[in-house]
């Protein structure tokens, strides 16, 4: 096997290709960045996925939590998330360059099927509830990636190829620290899988009025134990959910709807335009129609985002 500096070295040839935005590679699941985009701006609620960087590095906060990467680590996250953070290029000066895997539950559940326990259990470190985190990366899954990147130059080879490839990094990843998160997102009754139902629920309803009880006991859990375990999952209380959910679908309506400022109030479910001001302000570190306009003096005319329900690449804007 290759060094870790070789392979990372090919890996990085090989996603050169990436451009400024969202760049699928044809490879189901599998997608690049490469630099800062207008979505690390905007921030977004992002899939559950496996995201290595290439070059450059990336802070992520996530609720009160921040972590912090760069190519020596891997992230995982289980759930769906808002998340804001900053990329930045390499020391040398060469842009950030980034690949995700979108998580699929039923792939982690089928190759889970098929491995005794001790494949994965006696490796896991970190605790089982938890809905994202960073581990150090591995030279076996840092070679599993090479082996799914280089598919883009052979993509007659992808149909075959690509889930042998796909599995083998989720082998990898459950082998690591990350292995209980995994588990618990391929197990419908875990808390994760329970959390992550009542995440669908208030996203898909983000901007009606939110009844904690009424997600508890659709959750099937109690008050107390659902804001436990809906803390650790998300670093957020379903409350604080809700509101990021609300402010980062505000500030796509201002950036790429142009909406004003009492318009994406209303449609994100704020009744009272001051009060989504203030929060938005405190969120984000500026008045609403302020940070719009930040955002589209340094990306105009190159914000063309699509629908403002658009979901970016995973946590290549969650460094926002």
């Amino acid at each position: 096997m290759w060094s870790m500096d070789e392979q990372l070295k090919e890996l990085r040839n090989l996603a050169a290709k990436a451009k400024n935005r969202l760049t699928e590679t044809g490879i189901p699941r599998v997608a690049m960045v490469q630099g800062k985009i207008p979505e690390h701006e905007l921030s977004a609620v992002y899939d559950p996925m496996v995201n290595l960087i290439l070059q450059g590095s990336k802070s992520m906060t996530i609720g009160d939590r921040t972590l912090h990467y760069c190519p020596a680590n891997y992230f995982v996250m289980s759930v769906d998330l808002p998340a804001v953070g900053t990329v930045w290029p390499a020391a040398t000066g060469e842009p950030y360059l980034a690949v995700a895997l979108t998580l699929q539950p039923t792939l982690i559940a089928a190759l889970m099927a098929d491995l005794p326990n001790s494949a994965y259990a006696e490796k896991t470190t970190t605790k089982a509830g938890n809905g994202f985190s960073v581990a150090a990366v591995t030279p076996d899954l840092m070679d599993a990636w090479v082996r799914m990147l280089r598919l883009m130059e052979r993509p007659a080879d992808i149909p075959a190829l690509a889930p042998v490839y796909e599995r083998e990094i989720l082998y990898r990843v459950l082998q690591g620290p990350h292995g209980a998160m995994l588990r618990d997102i391929a197990t419908p009754d875990s808390a994760i899988g329970r959390i992550s139902l009542a995440i669908q629920w208030i996203r898909r309803d983000f901007a009606e009025p939110m009844r904690v009880e009424a997600l508890a006991q659709k959750a099937n859990m109690s008050v107390s134990a659902f804001h436990r375990h809906f803390k650790a999952v998300t670093a957020m209380s379903p409350v604080q959910y809700q509101k990021r959910i609300r402010l980062l679908q505000a500030r796509t309506l201002l950036v790429v709807g142009r909406k004003s400022v009492t318009r994406a109030a209303f449609e994100v479910g704020y009744e009272s335009p001051t009060q989504f001001s203030r929060e938005y302000a405190r969120a984000f570190g500026l008045s609403p129609g302020r940070d719009a306009e930040q955002i589209l003096s340094r990306y105009a005319p190159t914000v063309d985002l699509g629908a403002p329900t658009q979901r970016p690449m995973a946590s290549y804007a969650a460094s926002n």
